[in-house]
């Protein structure tokens, strides 16, 4: 039976030492850490490694709920998979251990604040950038694709969408955006 500890901050500027002398001083004998969104699972090489390691009888040790989930669905598979395996779940600034019932019942709150704050977050970027755009500041992210090089190399070079995506090193679907609904259709030579 041992603990190991998962760390994580969302963004490359931040540090993780903090959390790792936290897990360690808990009692962690192996400690991963990744710098990776909280708010989906996927991408997160080094909570996966953790979860195919523990066995039954260890505890999986963060020292904060919204360090291992940001989203409820995603925590309850979590804390799903590491309960059928066996395996406890323990924070340590927070009163969570799902050994006991009330610390089963604090993680569901946990959770829950923690996808109410991520939404809050969400619904205050769209609000911003409905503020910036009514104001003529927003103009969202600059094209990718050069269109009127793709319609030079369509027309004047006489190139396929399947060429002139290798050219620029685009997807062809950039391609047939580029050229308009007309070139989908099967409409344009």
């Amino acid at each position: 039976m041992a603990s190991y500890g998962y760390a994580r901050v969302s963004t490359l500027d931040q540090d993780l030492t903090i959390q790792r002398a936290a897990l360690k001083a808990a009692g962690c004998s192996v400690v991963r850490a990744e710098k990776a969104s909280g708010s989906r699972r996927d991408g997160r090489t080094e909570l996966q490694v953790l979860l195919d390691f523990v066995q039954p009888g260890d505890t999986l040790v963060v020292t904060r709920i919204d360090r291992l989930a940001r989203s409820m669905k995603d925590l309850q598979d979590i804390v799903h998979e590491l309960k059928g395996r066996g395996v406890a779940l323990r924070a340590t600034e927070q009163p969570v251990d799902t050994g006991t019932a009330a610390g089963k019942a604090f993680l569901d709150m946990l959770g829950v604040f923690a996808e109410f704050e991520t939404n809050l977050r969400r619904e205050r970027q769209l609000e911003g950038i409905a503020l910036a755009k009514t104001r003529g500041v927003y103009k969202g992210r600059k094209p990718s694709v050069d269109a009127a090089e793709v319609r030079r190399l369509r027309y004047e070079e006489k190139l396929g969408p399947a060429a002139i995506a290798r050219r620029l090193g685009i997807g062809r679907t950039s391609v047939y955006r580029a050229l308009g609904a007309a070139m989908v259709a099967g409409r344009v030579p």
